[in-house]
């Protein structure tokens, strides 16, 4: 059975979660530098099967596009043109940022941890995971 694997691109980081193989659970996986998440993608998809990959949509309050979402065009032409067989779907992400930290805090993460934006991107990329997974 193949998992589902979302992407929280940002400028310089992207957060990426995965699901167990029944496609249940969402796990934050890891972090990886923007400039190296493509080829990290196609190391990651030899080894393991994905079916899907879910790519967080930024949009402002009103749902119109944020400027970042050029950036992500760009990024989903050589993500199609690096791994063709994989389709892409769009998770609106709005607030998984907040929510991501509101999280560390009520689960006891220390401020210092808190500071650390890897698990934030991390966690980001679950929220958007479980959003796909919740509206199946």
């Amino acid at each position: 059975m193949a998992r589902i694997l979302a992407i929280d691109y940002g400028g310089k980081r992207c957060g990426i979660a995965v699901t167990d193989e029944s496609k249940i659970i969402a796990s934050g996986l890891t972090t990886v530098a923007t400039k190296e998440v493509l080829q990290w993608l196609q190391e990651y998809t030899s080894k393991e099967k994905v079916e899907l990959f879910i790519v967080g949509e930024p949009k402002r309050l009103h749902g119109e596009a944020s400027e970042s979402e050029q950036l992500i065009q760009v990024f989903l032409e050589k993500l199609n043109t690096v791994l063709p067989d994989i389709p892409v779907k769009r998770m609106d992400e709005r607030f998984t940022s907040k929510i991501a930290f509101n999280t560390m805090i009520t689960s006891g993460i220390s401020k210092k941890k808190r500071r650390d934006k890897t698990l934030v991107d991390k966690i980001s990329a679950t929220i958007i995971l479980q959003d796909y997974l919740y509206n199946l």
